[in-house]
């Protein structure tokens, strides 16, 4: 369990609702890298998936997850119409080092042996 929970050993993937609008250069600096008091946070890749009026919802990609990580980057990022900081309303863990987190609240499966190579790092024993 150690290995999929240490800091950068697997991608991991998230769908986020942001309060407020995330524009090109909002993405260019997460991508970059925000100083914040924690430390430096920053994204492996932002992609804007849409928005609704004063929301806007992203695809968030980390290969490194500290505490709070992206409540911490897009909260140092100011809304360009009202200089306010910028909020995760919503925030939901989509992927884990390419497994997709598709089973309902409450539901289980096993892995199948090439998810668990893939987890770990191993190549597959199947042929």
């Amino acid at each position: 369990m150690d290995a999929l929970t240490r800091p950068g050993r697997l991608e991991k993937t998230y769908e986020v609702w942001i309060r407020g609008k995330v524009t090109p250069e909002h993405i260019a600096q997460a991508l970059s890298g925000v100083d914040t008091p924690e430390g430096l946070c920053r994204a492996r890749s932002v992609e804007l998936l849409g928005g609704a009026g004063p929301k806007t919802k992203l695809k968030v990609v980390l290969n490194e997850g500290k505490n709070r990580h992206i409540r911490r980057l897009f909260g140092a990022l100011k809304d360009p119409k009202f200089k306010t900081p910028l909020k995760v309303l919503e925030l939901k863990r989509t992927a884990v080092g390419g497994l997709v987190l598709d089973v309902p609240s409450g539901k289980w499966r096993f892995l199948t042996p090439e998810e668990v190579s893939r987890l770990l790092g191993r190549p597959s024993t199947r042929r």
